[in-house]
């Protein structure tokens, strides 16, 4: 959660240097957030389009491809699941 808060409040310095400068960021936000997604997407697209040729089915494949954590990165509630068990002794 850390990570997430730190990248907002980045990007609203980033915003607020930005209009103390008169400075238009470079793209438009929606754009770029867009452009961003379809990268994320596209990615994914071609491993998982070859998997389902293979006869697999979508569930399965993007369970294995890890399709959902690529695009979404690993979610507050997934920290605790993805963590390495401690190790006793």
């Amino acid at each position: 959660m850390k990570l997430y808060l730190a990248s907002v409040g980045a990007g609203l310095l980033v915003g607020v240097i930005y209009g103390v400068m008169q400075v238009r960021s470079p793209a438009p936000p929606v754009v770029a957030l867009l452009g961003l997604l379809g990268i994320l997407v596209g990615e994914q697209v071609v491993p998982v389009a070859r998997r389902i040729l293979d006869g697999c089915g979508l569930n399965d494949v993007i369970a294995e491809a890890e399709c959902r954590d690529h695009v979404l990165g690993t979610l507050p509630a997934n920290a605790g699941a993805r963590a390495a068990p401690p190790r006793s002794g």
